[in-house]
Protein backbone atom coordinates (compact mmCIF):
# COMPACT_ATOMS: atom_id res chain seq x y z
CA UNK A 1 0.00 0.00 0.00
CA UNK A 2 1.13 3.53 -0.72
CA UNK A 3 -0.72 6.79 -0.16
CA UNK A 4 -0.49 9.19 -3.10
CA UNK A 5 -1.71 12.75 -3.53
CA UNK A 6 -2.35 15.20 -6.37
CA UNK A 7 -1.92 18.91 -5.65
CA UNK A 8 -4.54 20.96 -7.50
CA UNK A 9 -3.64 24.63 -8.03
CA UNK A 10 -4.86 27.76 -9.77
CA UNK A 11 -1.45 29.06 -10.72
CA UNK A 12 -1.00 32.76 -11.37
CA UNK A 13 1.51 34.78 -13.38
CA UNK A 14 3.66 35.29 -10.24
CA UNK A 15 6.35 32.65 -9.74
CA UNK A 16 6.88 33.54 -6.08
CA UNK A 17 3.20 33.13 -5.23
CA UNK A 18 3.05 29.78 -7.03
CA UNK A 19 6.13 28.47 -5.25
CA UNK A 20 4.58 29.41 -1.89
CA UNK A 21 1.26 27.77 -2.76
CA UNK A 22 2.95 24.59 -4.00
CA UNK A 23 5.04 24.33 -0.83
CA UNK A 24 2.04 24.83 1.44
CA UNK A 25 -0.05 22.17 -0.30
CA UNK A 26 2.85 19.71 -0.59
CA UNK A 27 3.46 19.98 3.14
CA UNK A 28 -0.26 19.50 3.80
CA UNK A 29 -0.32 16.32 1.68
CA UNK A 30 2.81 14.90 3.30
CA UNK A 31 1.45 15.62 6.78
CA UNK A 32 -1.60 13.56 5.79
CA UNK A 33 0.66 10.60 5.09
CA UNK A 34 1.14 10.78 1.31
CA UNK A 35 4.39 9.17 0.16
CA UNK A 36 4.11 10.22 -3.48
CA UNK A 37 3.09 13.75 -4.43
CA UNK A 38 2.13 15.15 -7.83
CA UNK A 39 2.01 18.77 -8.97
CA UNK A 40 -0.01 20.05 -11.96
CA UNK A 41 1.23 21.08 -15.38
CA UNK A 42 2.47 24.69 -15.52
CA UNK A 43 2.40 24.97 -11.72
CA UNK A 44 5.20 27.58 -11.58
CA UNK A 45 3.51 29.98 -14.00
CA UNK A 46 0.31 30.55 -15.93
CA UNK A 47 1.53 33.65 -17.73
CA UNK A 48 -0.31 36.55 -19.27
CA UNK A 49 1.24 35.54 -22.61
CA UNK A 50 2.31 32.13 -23.92
CA UNK A 51 5.85 33.47 -24.24
CA UNK A 52 6.10 34.31 -20.51
CA UNK A 53 7.31 30.77 -19.81
CA UNK A 54 10.48 31.53 -21.80
CA UNK A 55 11.43 34.17 -19.24
CA UNK A 56 11.68 31.65 -16.38
CA UNK A 57 13.06 28.67 -18.34
CA UNK A 58 15.96 26.90 -16.64
CA UNK A 59 18.93 24.89 -17.83
CA UNK A 60 18.51 21.21 -17.00
CA UNK A 61 20.06 20.50 -13.61
CA UNK A 62 20.22 24.09 -12.44
CA UNK A 63 17.69 26.68 -11.34
CA UNK A 64 15.30 27.84 -8.66
CA UNK A 65 12.38 25.57 -9.60
CA UNK A 66 14.55 22.46 -9.76
CA UNK A 67 16.27 23.32 -6.48
CA UNK A 68 12.86 23.77 -4.84
CA UNK A 69 11.57 20.40 -6.05
CA UNK A 70 14.70 18.54 -4.98
CA UNK A 71 14.85 20.20 -1.57
CA UNK A 72 11.18 19.69 -0.66
CA UNK A 73 11.28 16.03 -1.76
CA UNK A 74 14.32 15.44 0.46
CA UNK A 75 12.91 17.36 3.44
CA UNK A 76 9.53 15.60 3.31
CA UNK A 77 11.06 12.20 2.43
CA UNK A 78 8.63 11.64 -0.47
CA UNK A 79 8.56 10.82 -4.14
CA UNK A 80 7.80 14.10 -5.89
CA UNK A 81 6.57 14.24 -9.48
CA UNK A 82 7.08 17.89 -10.24
CA UNK A 83 4.21 18.65 -12.60
CA UNK A 84 5.90 20.48 -15.44
CA UNK A 85 8.48 23.24 -15.53
CA UNK A 86 9.95 25.01 -18.58
CA UNK A 87 13.46 23.90 -19.48
CA UNK A 88 15.56 25.57 -22.15
CA UNK A 89 15.31 24.03 -25.60
CA UNK A 90 17.82 23.85 -28.44
CA UNK A 91 15.22 25.69 -30.52
CA UNK A 92 15.31 29.46 -30.25
CA UNK A 93 12.27 31.02 -28.58
CA UNK A 94 10.96 27.67 -27.35
CA UNK A 95 11.11 25.58 -24.18
CA UNK A 96 10.64 21.96 -23.23
CA UNK A 97 7.59 21.28 -21.06
CA UNK A 98 9.20 18.85 -18.66
CA UNK A 99 8.19 16.57 -15.80
CA UNK A 100 11.00 15.91 -13.32
CA UNK A 101 10.76 13.16 -10.71
CA UNK A 102 12.70 13.37 -7.44
CA UNK A 103 13.14 10.55 -4.95
CA UNK A 104 12.92 10.79 -1.16
CA UNK A 105 16.67 11.47 -1.17
CA UNK A 106 16.14 14.56 -3.31
CA UNK A 107 17.92 13.05 -6.30
CA UNK A 108 16.53 13.28 -9.83
CA UNK A 109 15.13 9.87 -10.81
CA UNK A 110 13.36 10.50 -14.13
CA UNK A 111 12.68 13.18 -16.73
CA UNK A 112 9.93 13.29 -19.34
CA UNK A 113 9.56 15.98 -22.01
CA UNK A 114 5.97 16.34 -23.22
CA UNK A 115 5.56 14.56 -26.55
CA UNK A 116 2.15 15.67 -27.82
CA UNK A 117 1.60 19.41 -28.15
CA UNK A 118 -1.92 20.73 -27.72
CA UNK A 119 -3.69 22.57 -30.51
CA UNK A 120 -7.33 23.69 -30.25
CA UNK A 121 -9.54 26.19 -32.02
CA UNK A 122 -13.20 26.82 -31.22
CA UNK A 123 -14.65 30.26 -31.70
CA UNK A 124 -12.51 32.79 -29.84
CA UNK A 125 -10.76 30.05 -27.82
CA UNK A 126 -7.42 29.11 -29.38
CA UNK A 127 -4.27 27.29 -28.21
CA UNK A 128 -1.16 26.22 -30.11
CA UNK A 129 1.60 24.90 -27.84
CA UNK A 130 3.98 24.21 -30.72
CA UNK A 131 4.57 27.96 -31.06
CA UNK A 132 6.52 28.03 -27.79
CA UNK A 133 7.26 24.37 -26.93
CA UNK A 134 9.61 21.79 -28.42
CA UNK A 135 8.13 18.28 -28.41
CA UNK A 136 9.86 15.43 -26.61
CA UNK A 137 10.40 12.09 -28.33
CA UNK A 138 10.71 9.41 -25.63
CA UNK A 139 8.22 7.69 -23.31
CA UNK A 140 9.36 7.48 -19.70
CA UNK A 141 8.59 5.28 -16.72
CA UNK A 142 10.51 4.71 -13.51
CA UNK A 143 10.65 2.14 -10.73
CA UNK A 144 9.73 2.59 -7.07
CA UNK A 145 8.81 0.35 -4.16
CA UNK A 146 5.27 0.60 -5.55
CA UNK A 147 6.42 -0.82 -8.88
CA UNK A 148 6.68 0.88 -12.25
CA UNK A 149 5.15 4.33 -12.66
CA UNK A 150 4.49 5.83 -16.10
CA UNK A 151 4.47 9.52 -16.97
CA UNK A 152 2.18 11.53 -19.26
CA UNK A 153 1.32 15.21 -19.62
CA UNK A 154 -2.11 16.69 -20.44
CA UNK A 155 -2.70 16.30 -24.23
CA UNK A 156 -0.83 12.94 -24.10
CA UNK A 157 -4.04 11.59 -22.56
CA UNK A 158 -5.63 11.46 -26.03
CA UNK A 159 -2.98 9.06 -27.37
CA UNK A 160 -3.49 5.57 -25.88
CA UNK A 161 -0.49 4.22 -27.78
CA UNK A 162 1.77 6.25 -25.49
CA UNK A 163 0.31 4.52 -22.44
CA UNK A 164 0.72 1.10 -24.07
CA UNK A 165 4.35 1.95 -24.86
CA UNK A 166 4.99 2.55 -21.15
CA UNK A 167 4.53 -1.18 -20.55
CA UNK A 168 2.88 -2.71 -17.47
CA UNK A 169 2.65 -0.06 -14.74
CA UNK A 170 1.08 -0.16 -11.31
CA UNK A 171 0.44 3.58 -11.48
CA UNK A 172 0.17 5.98 -14.38
CA UNK A 173 0.44 9.72 -13.92
CA UNK A 174 -1.24 12.51 -15.88
CA UNK A 175 -0.29 16.06 -14.95
CA UNK A 176 -2.40 18.63 -16.77
CA UNK A 177 -3.89 22.06 -17.31
CA UNK A 178 -6.94 20.94 -19.29
CA UNK A 179 -9.10 23.75 -20.61
CA UNK A 180 -12.61 23.97 -19.18
CA UNK A 181 -14.12 23.27 -22.60
CA UNK A 182 -12.20 20.08 -23.38
CA UNK A 183 -12.12 18.97 -19.75
CA UNK A 184 -15.87 19.11 -19.34
CA UNK A 185 -16.28 16.98 -22.47
CA UNK A 186 -13.49 14.42 -22.24
CA UNK A 187 -11.28 14.53 -19.12
CA UNK A 188 -12.89 11.89 -16.90
CA UNK A 189 -13.87 9.46 -19.66
CA UNK A 190 -10.34 9.44 -21.09
CA UNK A 191 -8.70 9.04 -17.68
CA UNK A 192 -10.96 6.15 -16.72
CA UNK A 193 -10.37 4.50 -20.09
CA UNK A 194 -6.59 4.67 -19.66
CA UNK A 195 -6.88 3.12 -16.19
CA UNK A 196 -9.20 0.33 -17.40
CA UNK A 197 -7.15 -0.43 -20.54
CA UNK A 198 -3.91 -0.71 -18.61
CA UNK A 199 -5.41 -2.29 -15.47
CA UNK A 200 -3.59 0.08 -13.18
CA UNK A 201 -4.21 3.01 -10.89
CA UNK A 202 -4.17 6.45 -12.49
CA UNK A 203 -3.43 9.66 -10.60
CA UNK A 204 -4.40 12.79 -12.54
CA UNK A 205 -3.54 16.29 -11.37
CA UNK A 206 -4.95 19.43 -12.96
CA UNK A 207 -5.05 23.15 -12.71
CA UNK A 208 -8.57 23.99 -11.57
CA UNK A 209 -10.17 27.39 -11.72
CA UNK A 210 -10.04 30.88 -13.22
CA UNK A 211 -6.48 32.17 -13.54
CA UNK A 212 -5.20 35.74 -13.40
CA UNK A 213 -4.74 35.67 -17.18
CA UNK A 214 -8.47 34.96 -17.63
CA UNK A 215 -8.05 31.33 -18.65
CA UNK A 216 -10.32 28.77 -16.95
CA UNK A 217 -9.04 25.25 -16.37
CA UNK A 218 -11.15 22.19 -15.63
CA UNK A 219 -9.53 20.80 -12.49
CA UNK A 220 -11.17 17.55 -11.35
CA UNK A 221 -7.91 16.05 -10.14
CA UNK A 222 -8.66 12.44 -9.33
CA UNK A 223 -7.42 9.00 -8.37
CA UNK A 224 -8.86 6.08 -10.35
CA UNK A 225 -8.48 2.37 -9.58
CA UNK A 226 -7.75 -0.45 -12.08
CA UNK A 227 -11.48 -1.18 -12.47
CA UNK A 228 -12.15 2.41 -13.51
CA UNK A 229 -13.68 3.57 -10.22
CA UNK A 230 -13.01 7.18 -9.20
CA UNK A 231 -11.72 6.95 -5.63
CA UNK A 232 -11.22 10.66 -4.98
CA UNK A 233 -11.85 13.87 -6.90
CA UNK A 234 -11.83 17.64 -6.47
CA UNK A 235 -13.79 19.68 -9.00
CA UNK A 236 -12.34 23.19 -8.92
CA UNK A 237 -10.24 25.20 -6.49
CA UNK A 238 -6.87 24.48 -4.96
CA UNK A 239 -6.51 21.48 -2.68
CA UNK A 240 -5.24 17.95 -2.24
CA UNK A 241 -6.73 14.76 -3.71
CA UNK A 242 -5.37 11.66 -1.98
CA UNK A 243 -5.90 7.93 -1.70
CA UNK A 244 -4.27 4.52 -1.38
CA UNK A 245 -2.62 2.41 -4.07
CA UNK A 246 -3.31 -1.25 -3.30
CA UNK A 247 -1.08 -3.65 -5.24
CA UNK A 248 -3.35 -6.54 -4.29
CA UNK A 249 -6.21 -4.82 -6.16
CA UNK A 250 -4.05 -4.55 -9.27
CA UNK A 251 -3.18 -8.24 -9.10
CA UNK A 252 -6.81 -9.22 -8.54
CA UNK A 253 -8.09 -7.27 -11.56
CA UNK A 254 -5.34 -8.62 -13.83
CA UNK A 255 -5.97 -12.18 -12.68
CA UNK A 256 -9.76 -12.13 -13.06
CA UNK A 257 -9.68 -10.32 -16.42
CA UNK A 258 -6.25 -10.99 -18.00
CA UNK A 259 -6.70 -8.55 -20.87
CA UNK A 260 -3.03 -7.57 -20.91
CA UNK A 261 -2.09 -11.21 -21.54
CA UNK A 262 -4.77 -11.54 -24.24
CA UNK A 263 -3.33 -8.78 -26.44
CA UNK A 264 -2.73 -9.83 -30.06
CA UNK A 265 -1.09 -6.69 -31.44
Amino acid sequence: MMRVAAIQMISSSDLNDNLATAERLLRQAAADGAQLLLLPEYWPLMGQQDTDKLLIAEEAGNGRMQTFLSAIARELGVWLIGGTIPLKSAEADKVLNTTLVYGPDGELKARYDKMHLFGFQKGSESYEESRTITAGDEVVSFDTELGRIGLAICYDLRFPELFRALGPCNLMIVTAAFTYTTGEAHWEILLRARAVENQCYLLACGQGGVHSNGRRTWGHSMLIDPWGKVLACQAEGEGVVAGEIDQAQIASVRESLPALRHRRM
